[in-house]
């Protein structure tokens, strides 16, 4: 028999799955609600970090949904969670991109696709937004955050210096 908490995590991320426009970091402010608010499977210090972990570890942003399964029921967590995170959407990836690509020049298709750009824009948008409310509690934290999304959209600068002076103000004290 399936544990019940295995099945909740399987359902939880397969309802997540489908709202997943745009990858996992759009859905973000969602999944908190979900394993934060809704289900008390973590704090909000454990999704931060576990937001953090998935993004400096090299592969997908979606990490996070197996670190966030392995946290609620171990490695069986993990897999349930991965596999109904991608599994479902992988699926229908494959159909959907056969059908969208021989309808390619269909008014209907180009479309959908103008719609969904700015919906996908928004829930990243969001998700920049919780994570910044659940990290920064601070008014220097909320400056440095700031200051970040300003030199990532104007300048060339490498995200790693950006990094780097948030860790020096973070080991001054500061934030």
């Amino acid at each position: 028999m399936i544990s019940p908490v295995l099945l909740e995590l399987a359902l939880q991320f397969l309802v997540l799955s489908l709202l997943s426009i745009g990858g996992a970091n759009a859905i973000i402010p969602e999944i908190h609600l979900r394993v934060v608010d809704v289900h008390h499977w973590l704090t909000d210090a454990d999704f931060s970090q576990m937001f953090a972990l998935a993004q400096a570890a090299p592969g997908p942003n979606v990490l996070i949904v197996s670190l966030i399964g392995w946290k609620v029921a171990g490695v069986a967590g993990a897999l349930v969670a991965m596999l109904a995170m991608c599994g479902p959407t992988s699926a229908l990836t494959y159909y959907v991109a056969n059908v969208w690509e021989r309808f390619r020049d269909a008014p209907l298709r180009i479309a959908i696709q103008r719609g969904l750009e700015p919906i996908t824009v928004g829930l990243v948008l969001s998700s920049g937004y919780v994570l910044t409310r659940m990290t920064d509690h601070n008014e220097a934290a909320y400056a440095v955050t700031g200051a970040t999304v300003l030199l990532s959209l104007g300048t060339r600068l490498h995200p790693l210096w950006m990094l780097a002076a948030g860790a020096g103000l973070g080991a001054l004290g500061i934030v």
